[in-house]
């Protein structure tokens, strides 16, 4: 049956940006800043190897929420809750994110196929919009949600379900591109076509189970939808 894709609800970590190269700094400053108040090995629970500067696969970094990973966090050091929050979102938002593809190429010839863009990631909003502004697409999306706008967290369809209504969309008309099974699990909660990528630690054979299609990029999105 052929697809009709109106929009594509984008991931940020892992799918726009490369996931180890951002994401890895900002867990070394992160465990450099809380050095004198952890109480415990930080590094571990967080599924982080300082040395390689990478995650575990099971790294609670990799998906989860900012709450989440603030949770971690906040039972190895004796700095209060509402501090680490403020602290991961301050980090965040100045961490120098390495772009997965040619963002503005990528993503302006999506637009250019008429299609609806937006961003549903577990990040908060704020660090979400400052990396996309800083990679210059963020005039290209439509739609901007973080962990924090109102519509909860991935695998949660929350997020999914919000862009489907802000676009004037039914949810079998978009896609949603993901690196992790959170992401592909909130799109099939929310009746969208998955898209899994692999600029995310998971690989081809954890996701192409749970999507549609894999690709290495998302540079493979456009010339797939045209023959779709």
């Amino acid at each position: 049956m052929a697809l009709d894709i109106r929009a594509v609800l984008f991931d940020k970590d892992g799918t726009l940006f490369d996931f180890r190269q951002s994401w890895g700094g900002w867990t070394a400053q992160m465990l450099q800043h809380l050095a004198p108040v952890t109480t415990g090995d930080l590094a571990t629970a967080l599924g982080f190897d300082p040395v390689a500067v990478d995650f575990a696969p099971d790294s609670v970094v990799i998906a989860s929420t900012m709450e989440e990973i603030a949770a971690v966090i906040a039972a190895h050091v004796t700095l209060p809750y509402p501090e680490i929050v403020a602290l991961m979102e301050e980090i965040g938002t100045a961490a120098p994110m390495v772009p997965a593809v040619d963002l503005p190429a990528v993503l302006g010839a999506l637009k250019a196929q008429g299609l609806a863009l937006g961003l549903a990631t577990n990040d908060t909003e704020a660090p979400a919009r400052a990396h996309l502004q800083g990679a210059g697409v963020l005039e290209l999306f439509d739609f901007v949600a973080g962990c924090d706008s109102g519509f909860g967290g991935k695998p949660a369809p929350g997020q999914l379900l919000g862009f489907a209504k802000a676009m004037g969309l039914a949810p079998a008309q978009i896609a949603m591109v993901g690196d992790s099974l959170h992401d592909l699990d909130a799109a099939r909660a929310a009746g969208m076509v998955g898209i899994g990528v692999l600029s995310g630690p998971a690989p081809r054979a954890k996701l192409a189970p749970h999507a549609a299609v894999v690709f290495d990029t998302i540079a493979e999105i456009g010339p797939w939808l045209t023959r779709a």
